[in-house]
């Protein structure tokens, strides 16, 4: 049996590790597509807003899962040795992040990506860590619009994995593995979340 049910039960039990950042300046920002389900989760019971950080995950040409890099709005997060280990040169990295750039515009469109964060504290969530490297570019441009101080959280990740100091002020895990493949492994339902259930869960006041 895996730790969670599905991202809804993990938002669920991560909202209970999260408790002393509910406030008036708070916003719960979720990665699409799937993070946002588990923001959700997070958002409702504290009583706080919702939002989209939209991000874009660089991934290598011949194993799109294996991410070499992310971006999210003007910020360009690239790890040099996962580019060393996946063998991608700079213009194949160049090819990717035109085609990224392009989907990170529509999903930004789409996800009403730009909820005004300045002076305020912003929770970022998503469904899980494997390398970092979304979450990281999440938070640096939220970090760059103008956010106050930025909360992590996630309901898992690698047990050797630490945020970027400059991107992240405070980070919460529910659980670290020692064991860690893939984030999907730990979630009995890890269904691909569509575009309409994200703007579906975007729509709706999460405080009422």
């Amino acid at each position: 049996m895996a730790l969670f049910a599905d991202r809804t039960a993990a938002g669920t039990e991560l909202a209970g590790a999260l408790q002393a950042w509910s406030g008036e300046d708070v916003v719960v920002f979720g990665i699409p597509r799937g993070g946002i389900v588990v923001a959700a989760a997070v958002a409702r019971p504290l009583g706080l807003p919702l939002a989209a950080a939209v991000v874009r995950k660089l991934g290598a040409p011949s194993h799109e899962e294996f991410a070499v890099g992310a971006i999210a709005g003007d910020v360009r997060v690239v790890n040099a040795a996962a580019l060393e280990a996946g063998r991608v040169t700079p213009e194949q990295l160049a090819s990717v992040e035109d085609r990224e750039r392009a989907e990170l515009q529509r999903r930004g469109a789409l996800f009403r990506g730009e909820a005004d964060i300045e002076g305020r504290t912003a929770i970022v969530v998503d469904d899980g860590i494997a390398t970092g490297a979304t979450a990281t570019a999440a938070c640096l441009s939220l970090r760059s619009r103008g956010a106050k101080s930025i909360v992590l959280a996630v309901p898992v990740a690698p047990a050797d994995w630490t945020p970027d100091a400059d991107a992240v002020d405070e980070y919460v895990c529910l659980h670290r593995m020692r064991d860690f493949w893939a984030v999907g492994e730990f979630f009995d339902d890890f269904t691909q979340t569509s575009d309409a259930e994200v703007v579906e869960l975007l729509s709706h006041d999460l405080r009422d």
